[in-house]
């Protein structure tokens, strides 16, 4: 954790690894070469929900998470090019090391404008930093990309897609993270952003991986629908929706006991801005064959049938089952294995999807080289269960609402999936505060 304090203020408490973005990795071995450098395992989360909620089952490690973290939107011209020549040098050395990472030391000064204050965090792309700007004395986030062509090339295809974002909302209404500046440093790219909280996976892992109140999952599930909303209308797909890639804006909490004296924690608000779009892809751009981390994946993906807009959707009702049950309803690494969960939580496949697909995963609808009595067979069996008998509260609406609303988000068929656009009327979302709703306006 980074604890950073202010005289006279609040503390505000991050996580080292807040900006994993830099890490970001894929499971499937067929994926691009740019999409594997930006991905990276992340067994230690799996581990850790599963141990939680299956003490008693064997557990599955052995799956590799796309991690995400970017910040802020850029208010510089899209004219710019990395290979522009920095015209100021004022740390004492320029110097990299044998990775690619700027070597630096605290308290170097950058662009004459950004004093270095302590690093947060690094991992495949580089370094994220945090500085002090000098002129207006605010702490920022500095993310500092290795010199190297790859990495250098992506941080510039999401430069574009931030200035994209900035230009069709120049003041963040539709919650999105703003890049407040970028500048390319002797080779590295270098982006500014506002210090956030903590993820909303953070959070939760730091609370022993416990459930959102059914409350808060409206409110950070509605600003994720609406902020995904505005990326759909501007022919963009994320393409890696997960809770590591929602921030809250604060993360402060009370901490309250339960009926059984333990201590459990409330995040105090729920206020979100969705992050990392190093991986979002405009519909007119190639679209990459395999897209979005193991557990959010659509089906459309893994069966090879394309994708565009509705692979968001069902990355989203992915992330409110796991808010409301602290748990991936997912919890796979291979194809076969997570088409066989599908069935078993979603029912059959529809014969269209599977008979169009170039895939061996099926034949004649059914799928192939799957033995209910093997170990993975087993696992499935008595690790999944339809979706409807993971309501907590049946008699309740709002726990009914919120999985019928997940159903159809869950949707095999693409074009019989939810729009979001239809997903923020909802009957879930109608308990939604006044205050808190967003997509009224739109109307008005």
């Amino acid at each position: 954790m980074v604890i950073l304090c202010f005289p006279g203020s609040c503390c505000l408490i991050l996580p080292v690894d807040l900006f994993t973005y830099l890490n970001n990795n894929n499971d499937d071995n067929d994926d691009v070469d740019q999409k594997q450098s930006e991905r990276t395992s992340d067994e230690d989360r799996s581990s850790k929900q599963q141990t939680h909620h299956q003490s008693q089952q064997q557990q599955k490690s052995d799956h590799h998470r796309k991690g995400g973290h970017n910040n802020h939107n850029n208010n510089n011209s899209s004219n710019h090019h990395y290979h522009q020549k920095n015209q100021t040098e004022s740390t004492t050395t320029i110097e990299d090391d044998q990775h690619g990472h700027l070597i630096y030391k605290n308290g170097d000064i950058l662009q004459d404008k950004y004093e270095i204050l302590a690093t947060l965090g690094e991992g495949t792309f580089g370094k994220v930093i945090r500085v002090r700007n000098l002129k207006t004395n605010n702490a920022l986030a500095l993310k500092i990309i290795k010199n190297v062509d790859k990495y250098r090339e992506a941080a510039m295809f999401e430069i574009k897609v931030l200035q994209t974002i900035a230009e069709r909302d120049p003041k963040g209404r539709n919650l999105c993270v703003r890049m407040f500046d970028w500048f390319d440093y002797h080779g590295h790219i270098c982006i500014a952003f506002e210090m956030l909280g903590l993820s909303v996976f953070d959070f939760m892992k730091d609370n022993n991986f416990q459930p959102y109140p059914i409350d808060q999952i409206r409110h950070i599930g509605y600003q994720l629908i609406f902020s995904v909303k505005f990326l759909h209308e501007n022919e963009l797909t994320h393409t890696d929706l997960k809770p590591e890639n929602i921030l809250f804006l604060n993360s402060e909490y009370d901490v309250e006991l339960t009926k059984k004296r333990k201590e459990i924690r409330r995040v105090k608000n729920t206020d979100i801005r969705l992050i990392d779009f190093g991986s979002a892809t405009f519909d007119y751009e190639h679209h990459s064959k395999i897209v979005s981390t193991r557990h959010y994946r659509a089906p459309e993906v893994i069966l090879e049938l394309g994708w565009s807009h509705p692979c968001d959707a069902w990355s989203v009702g992915c992330i409110l089952f796991e808010l409301y049950q602290g748990m991936t309803l997912f919890q796979t690494h291979d194809n076969l294995e997570h088409l066989a969960m599908m069935e078993r939580i979603l029912g059959p496949l529809p014969y269209r999807m599977s008979r169009k697909s170039k895939t061996r995963y099926y034949y004649h609808g059914k799928l192939m080289d799957w033995d209910e009595r093997s170990a993975a067979g087993r696992y499935v069996r008595e690790n999944c269960k339809p979706l409807h008998r993971y309501i907590i509260q049946p008699d309740n609406d709002d726990h009914r609402n919120l999985f019928d609303l997940i159903s159809q988000l869950l949707e095999y068929e693409p074009n019989n999936r939810l729009s979001l656009q239809d997903a923020l009327d909802h009957p879930f979302f109608k308990r939604l505060p006044s205050e808190q709703r967003l997509h009224d306006d739109d109307k008005s």
